[in-house]
This record gives C-alpha cells, sequence and structure tokens, in this order.
C-alpha cells in the first residue's frame, strides 16, 4: 500500500488546488461548499479567442507637448471700459457663462459659481487699485497673430494687451465676439510672424489625456494636465451649451485658454469651473474645438456671427412621449409649435412633428437640434426628416435669420442719448416670433442691465409698461420715456414668462449722460 502524505489543516499547494478545482469543475462538483457548472462544449465555444488588449499607456511625460504649444499660448490683460459693473466679485459679476445671469444656471451648481465669482469663469480678475482691468488666458491661431479668447475676458474692453510666451507684450484689438457662446476673437496690432497652435482634427473622447496652458491668478504659463471627464454638458451658461467636462486644474485667470490633446492640438477653451472654494476641484468646463472654429471662421470674415433660425418651438421626448409615438427609446425633438411665417411653416411642419435627423444627422434632443440650426448660416438648405403619424417624411427648408441677431438695443430718450433709460434687453413684436399673440418678446438680454438684475429673461413676453398695453418695441419705449419725463425713479412692468406666468416688475431707470 503506498504511502500516504500528509500536510498540516488549512495549507495547500497551488498545485493541488488547481488539481482539485479543475476536477471539480469539470464533474460540476463543488469546491469549499460552491457549487461550480461543468464547462459544457457550448460554454467553452462562447469563451474569448484571444485576451482583451490593454490599452495604451499615458505618456510618461507632457513636457514635449508643453514644449511644442507653449509658445502659442498667450495671457490677456484688458482695461474695462466704464459700463463694467462694479461689484463684489469683479467686473461682469451676473453676466454668466456665454451672457447669461446666475438664474440660468441649475440650482445644484448656482451656489458654487455665485460664490466662485463670475459665475464660475476662471477669469476675469479685477485690479482693485487704479485702472480697472482683467485678467485671462487665449491662444494664437495663425501666424499673423489672431488671437482666440473668450467673450466675457475681454466684454467691455477699453484696451486689450496680450504678453507672449518669449515675454513681449503686445497691443491688440477685438475683432468679434459671440456671447450667447462666449467665444472672441482678437488681432494683434503689431505685424509679424508669430507661433500658433491648430485645432484637433478629432473630437476627444472621455478619457482622453488632455493638457491645459494658462494664466490663473495672472502668474502665466502655468500648465496642468488630467482627463476628459464627460462629454455634452449643458451648465445653463448658454443656449447652446456642449462643454467638455476636464479635470485638468483650472483657476482664475485661466478664460480664453486652449485645452490640448497629447497631440498637441487645441480640442477645447476653457471658459467655466464648478467650485464652493474659489479654487479647482476638478470640475472644468471647456468649449469644444469644433463650436468654437465655427465661430471663429464668422467672427473672423464678418466680426459677428449670424444664426440659422428654423422657426420652430421644440420640447424634450420624454419615455412616456416616445412610447406614445411608437418609439422604442426616447429621440429627436418634438414640435410643439411652428411659427407663422416662419421656414418651418412655410415647409409645412405642424405641432407633432417629430425631427429626427438634419442633412442626414441624426438628432438626439431638442438642444441638439437648436445647436445644429444655429451652426448654419441664415440662407443654407437644410433637408429635414421627421416623423408625423407614425409615417416618415421630408422637407427641405431654407433657414431664416435667428430673431435678435443685429436687433438694436431697446431705450428709452432721445436721438441724441442724453438722459436715455436702459432697460438693457433685444426686443422684438411677440406675434412675429411667435412667442404670443400679444405684447412685445424679449429676444435678448443685457446680463448687465436693469432688467436682468429683476430677473426678466430671454422668452419673456412684455405685456404692459406703465400700465399700458405694449404691442412694439417703439410702444415700450414711449412709455419708458413718459415714466422718466414723470419723474419717476422706476417703471412698472407685467410680464409673462414661458410658463405663461404673468408678474408685475419694476425696473430701475438709470440715466446716462
Amino acid at each position: 500500500m503506498p504511502e500516504t502524505q500528509t500536510r498540516p489543516a488549512g495549507r495547500c499547494t497551488r498545485g493541488a488546488l488547481a488539481s482539485v478545482a479543475a476536477a471539480a469543475l469539470v464533474a460540476g462538483g463543488a469546491v469549499g461548499g460552491a457549487y461550480l457548472p461543468a464547462v459544457t462544449p457550448a460554454y467553452a465555444q462562447a469563451l474569448p479567442k484571444t485576451p482583451i488588449e490593454a490599452p495604451e499607456h499615458p505618456p510618461g511625460s507632457f513636457a514635449n507637448i508643453v514644449d511644442k504649444v507653449k509658445p502659442g499660448v498667450v495671457s490677456v490683460k484688458v482695461k474695462l471700459d466704464d459700463t463694467a459693473s462694479d461689484d463684489e466679485d469683479g467686473p461682469g459679476q451676473g453676466s454668466g457663462q456665454g451672457g447669461r445671469n446666475l438664474q440660468n444656471v441649475p440650482p445644484q451648481l448656482r451656489e458654487f459659481f455665485r460664490r466662485f465669482g463670475q459665475n464660475g469663469q476662471p477669469g476675469m480678475q479685477q485690479q482693485r487699485q487704479g485702472q480697472r482691468g482683467a485678467v485671462g488666458s487665449g491662444f494664437i491661431i495663425s501666424g499673423d497673430g489672431y488671437v482666440v479668447t473668450n467673450n466675457h475676458v475681454v466684454d467691455h474692453a477699453k484696451t486689450v494687451q496680450v504678453t507672449l510666451d518669449d515675454g513681449r507684450t503686445l497691443d491688440a484689438k477685438v475683432i468679434g465676439k459671440d456671447s450667447k457662446t462666449d467665444i472672441a476673437l482678437l488681432k494683434i496690432n503689431e505685424a509679424g510672424s508669430y507661433p500658433y497652435v491648430q485645432f484637433g482634427k478629432a473630437a476627444p473622447r472621455v478619457g482622453d489625456w488632455v493638457v491645459a496652458i494658462g494664466n490663473p491668478f495672472g502668474l502665466g504659463g502655468t500648465v496642468t494636465a488630467g482627463i476628459v471627464s464627460a462629454r455634452g454638458r449643458d451648465i445653463g451658461a448658454g443656449p447652446y451649451d456642449d462643454f467638455l467636462q476636464i479635470d485638468a486644474p483650472i483657476n482664475k485667470g485661466n478664460s480664453g485658454g486652449p485645452t490640448f490633446n497629447v497631440n498637441g492640438e487645441v480640442v477645447g477653451v476653457n471658459t467655466a469651473i464648478a467650485s464652493p472654494s474659489g479654487g479647482s476641484v476638478g470640475l472644468a468646463f471647456a468649449i469644444p474645438a469644433e463650436t468654437v472654429q465655427a465661430v471663429v471662421e464668422q467672427l473672423r470674415t464678418d466680426g459677428k456671427v449670424a444664426r440659422g433660425y428654423l422657426g420652430v418651438q421644440v420640447q424634450p421626448v420624454t419615455q412616456d412621449i416616445a412610447e406614445g409615438l411608437g418609439l422604442a427609446k426616447p429621440k429627436g425633438a418634438l414640435v410643439d409649435h411652428a411659427e407663422d411665417g416662419t421656414p418651418a411653416a412655410k415647409a409645412g411642419l405642424k405641432a407633432g412633428d417629430l425631427i429626427e435627423r438634419v442633412n442626414g444627422d441624426a438628432i438626439g434632443d431638442a438642444r441638439e437640434l437648436s445647436r445644429k440650426i444655429a451652426g448654419l448660416k441664415p440662407g443654407a438648405k437644410v433637408e429635414v426628416a421627421y416623423l408625423r403619424g407614425g409615417k416618415s417624411d421630408t422637407a427641405t427648408i431654407t433657414l431664416g435669420s435667428l430673431p435678435g441677431n443685429g436687433t438694436k438695443m431697446a431705450r428709452g430718450g432721445d436721438a441724441t442719448g442724453d438722459g436715455q433709460a436702459r432697460l438693457g434687453l433685444n426686443l422684438a413684436p411677440a406675434a412675429e416670433v411667435g412667442l404670443s399673440d400679444q405684447g412685445v418678446a424679449v429676444v435678448e438680454v443685457d446680463p448687465d442691465g436693469p432688467a436682468a438684475a429683476k430677473g426678466i429673461e430671454q422668452g419673456d413676453v412684455i405685456l404692459d409698461v406703465g400700465g399700458k398695453s405694449v404691442a412694439r418695441p417703439a410702444e415700450v419705449a414711449a412709455q419708458i420715456r413718459a415714466a422718466e419725463s414723470a419723474g419717476r425713479k422706476a417703471v412698472l412692468m407685467r410680464i409673462k414668462n414661458g410658463k405663461g406666468v404673468t408678474r408685475f416688475v419694476a425696473v430701475s431707470l438709470s440715466k446716462t449722460g
């Protein structure tokens, strides 16, 4: 009889344990009291034939990338004109990202932005002593000295200077700016051949490494790194929010600076942070490069941005609505109303239509439709695919111009401007923009104006001013003049919001000489 080997209890060699486990697997037995199924031929067939490949390793250093792109990054210094606000948190407080105030910011982020100052924008540091000013960041995009930065960095700029990586400080001028996307284009005054950076050819993926370079707290030339944490973030900053979320540390003064991929290409413009402390906590937001390029192209050519206009009011598709439309999951933008006389109405779109594609591109939700149409110029022809009564159809539509583009600010007072009362609103007859059959529609709000301070928002409708019904912007101005002539410090207006709720608002009548 062969000799039996014994081992202390609780000990087993790796080979012996593997043999027991293998035998149990084949027999469908148990190991340690846990039942293990037998490996059937079908199960074995389903096992992967090759191991999953490990992802590429991150670069051992970002130094080569920084050496390549840092000469194209600049610091921006601004002296502000007298129209900039002078509140506790610096000029432009309340302007919000893309020219919006805190009322448009989601409640969960509102306190973060308020405590940070600049509604979460990491820039616009005020110089409290002497000339009021602001600092930010930017980057050169062409050899002749065009520079991209944020609108909120140069808003209300009296003079602008850029400091290059080699230490030179040069004067620059604002070529154009767009508050809706918070992008501005500058041009260095001095002729020369400047180092510049290029935009990325592909959008970054969540998890990709990124490098941010900018001017935090006025220190200049500061490099931080992180990853893309999320895409498509809507932080309530503007009508076309589509931010990249990154965790590369961003602070005051980084506004307008670039975010680079590991190829040294610009994939975003750093614009805002959410922070309970005022410093970076890993929640930073950058405008995607594809948005920046489209805006910059128009600013460089025309000095302003003209956006396409379809003329529909749309609403998100919920799961319940999707089921009612016979869809497996929510998608597209549901037309709530096609405004009379607009391109959409002329093409036959109507309430209940589900817009699924524009020029062959799928529309995920109502926000995506707005961004898609706004990214096209007035006069462009688009093919809109939609679902009506369970049947698919298409319409070719020539886009109009978004109301408010180029609309003058509605003002009281006379043509000389002396003693003018300024509401800080772009207005249009509500019937003409399809918001209401009565009143005057608010198509844009100056974030630093008295109306914004009272909570008046884009999409509101002014029904009465000073107790008189109004239907046109001129009538609003006339009632403001009447209130001013009567010596009143404020004018009472009755406002209806997008939910149909009306309220009275007293707007201060400020005077300028």
